[in-house]
């Protein structure tokens, strides 16, 4: 009974549209197993199908209702899930120079891509997400960021694939440079696991350096994804703070808006970090996590038309190829000096 009570306000139109995200969550799945596709991750694509399914075949407005239910409802649900992708374990053990190093790189992306956003006049809170997805954990941290600052779909279909392009754009080059870097396996694990934006991207640029180099870029890429949660916090007190002193209001601990879906990914973590769950049960979750996230994707990308792209989109991902390339420099130096 109590089941029935929470579904008469969708109707079969909004049904349709959360099965729409499905059917291009799992496509793009699909198209992602394929070569080259791999660089650009499941994630990515699944926007893109979203985007080019409304300008193709059109959306109605019970479709985007649905559309949206997903970007929004099941985002939460899969950013939850993706916590068995983290062992804390693994962190820990790789000591505190990758975490340094992590923390550094991190810090360093979110200063100065928000920054730049600003000097090129972006959208705030599409330069906050440009400067989330660039320093944490890419399309990801977009849409785990996104409601922390009520930013609107649009926004977030944006800057999430503003960080996608650049993501694969900088995995094509690190394969090409890799050579004539003058890194060793262990170095350049380090260089792109701390500087790649997402974990297919950090998959795709390190495999190449062997094993070794592969399993410390994933362990240095998913300190940088833990650190999700202190980031959002914090983005979410600043906002508060801001918002607050702007109306005249105290700032108290009730109106802190507590990403508290984020929590439960750390929550997550810890609890796959114990060693409750097998590894291959924490694997089919990891994998049903991405297909949440994939309907996320897809609804947003349903959500926006390729001219509200050009329109936001542009100066967003000048700001942040901008601060990509910078960010590789930094990574590159703090290799050099520390590892």
């Amino acid at each position: 009974m109590k089941i029935k009570e929470l579904l008469p306000r969708y109707s079969l139109p909004v049904f349709k549209g959360i099965a729409l995200t499905l059917v291009l969550a799992l496509a793009a799945r699909m198209i992602a197993g394929l070569p080259f596709f791999a660089i650009m991750g499941q994630l990515v694509i699944a926007i893109i199908l979203g985007m080019l399914w409304r300008a193709s075949i059109g959306v109605n407005s019970g479709l985007l209702e649905g559309a949206s239910y997903s970007s929004k409802k099941l985002l939460r649900l899969g950013i939850i899930l993706l916590g068995f992708r983290l062992n804390l374990y693994d962190i820990y053990n790789a000591g505190t120079t990758v975490f340094f190093i992590a923390f550094a790189n991190l810090t360093f992306a979110l200063l100065v891509v928000y920054l730049l956003s600003r000097m090129f006049k972006v959208e705030k809170r599409l330069g906050i997400l440009t400067a989330c997805g660039t320093a944490i954990c890419g399309a990801a941290a977009v849409v785990a960021i996104a409601p922390v600052i009520k930013a609107n779909e649009k926004e977030t279909a944006v800057g999430a694939a503003n960080v996608a392009v650049l993501g694969t754009t900088f995995t094509i080059l690190y394969t090409l440079i890799f050579s004539y870097l003058d890194f060793n396996a262990l170095e350049y694990g380090v260089f792109a696991g701390g500087t790649l934006h997402e974990i297919a991207h950090v998959v795709a640029a390190a495999d190449p350096a062997g094993q070794a180099a592969l399993d410390l870029a994933i362990i240095v890429k998913l300190t940088r994804v833990a650190l999700l949660v202190p980031v959002a916090i914090l983005i979410g007190y600043l906002i508060q703070r801001k918002e607050s002193s702007d109306a005249g209001q105290k700032m108290t601990l009730a109106n802190l808006p507590i990403p508290w879906f984020i929590l439960g990914f750390l929550a997550v973590s810890a609890f796959n970090t114990l060693g409750i769950v097998s590894d291959s049960a924490a694997s089919a979750l990891v994998s049903l996590a991405y297909l949440l996230i994939g309907m996320a994707m897809a609804g947003l990308g349903l959500n926006v038309d390729f001219k509200s792209f050009k329109q936001m989109g542009g100066k967003a991902l000048s700001a942040g190829l901008a601060g990509s390339v910078l960010l590789s420099v930094f990574g590159y130096l703090l290799v050099r000096v520390f590892v």
